[in-house]
């Protein structure tokens, strides 16, 4: 008896011990550039601190290209150097920029960083990889097992200027063929929402706070918030 008891308690335990690592595994980051929640430092605050300030693409997913900065006064966070970029572009007031460093995913100062350009590892909003690193040491490391050219953050910023009216370009194309699904999917799961909102990630942190679409998620709710936000 003692040892049938014995015998179903561990495979009991094997049971659920498989099953807690497959939930594990699943909530694991698959992209390159994300990290789990608990190891993203958010800096900006708000109900949509979680989005990016320009594109509202959820920060943790794209942390290791994440920059930050004070835009006219107040703290902004952002998925990649691009959409920082963007908002230069818009004439703010822009200071105290800041990257991951991805030595030890912590903020630094980025123009005492030095970024790997063009690695093979997947670019956040542009086609071109930028990661950034604290010692010039640890990027050319990171650049010789990955390809890619190590620049500092006046030569980055200068080649994002250089293609960033192309790059919008496309990404404006992406997201307006995402925002008509969006569109179809909102009729079909969503509550009638008469809400204006003054940017996507306040689209996003509206839906998910409201329950007003269920609990859609990932790139559908990015769809339904970019439909939002533009109609």
């Amino acid at each position: 008896m003692k040892k049938t008891l014995l015998l179903m308690g561990t495979l009991l335990f094997l049971i659920l011990g498989c099953n807690s690592e497959k939930v594990a595994m699943k909530k694991m980051p698959t992209r390159f550039q994300a990290v789990k929640v608990s190891e993203a430092q958010i800096v900006q605050d708000g109900k949509s601190k979680m989005f990016c300030s320009v594109c509202g693409m959820t920060l943790p997913m794209f942390y290791k290209t994440n920059h930050a900065s004070d835009v006219d006064g107040k703290k902004h966070q952002f998925c990649s150097i691009h959409c920082l970029a963007e908002t230069i572009n818009k004439g703010k007031k822009v200071d105290n920029i800041q990257v991951v460093n991805n030595e030890n995913l912590k903020f630094i100062d980025a123009k005492n960083a030095w970024y790997v350009i063009g690695s093979s590892k997947a670019g956040t909003m542009s086609k071109v990889s930028k990661y950034a690193f604290a010692h010039i040491n640890k990027a050319k490391s990171f650049a010789k097992e990955f390809g890619g050219k190590v620049m500092n953050f006046n030569a980055t910023m200068a080649l994002v200027q250089k293609g960033l009216k192309k790059e919008s370009s496309m990404i404006s194309k992406k997201q307006s063929m995402m925002a008509k699904k969006g569109e179809m999917m909102f009729k079909k799961h969503c509550k009638a929402i008469s809400t204006k909102f003054g940017s996507i990630a306040e689209a996003k942190s509206f839906i998910k706070s409201s329950k007003s679409c269920g609990d859609i998620k990932g790139k559908k709710l990015q769809a339904i918030a970019l439909y939002l936000y533009n109609k």
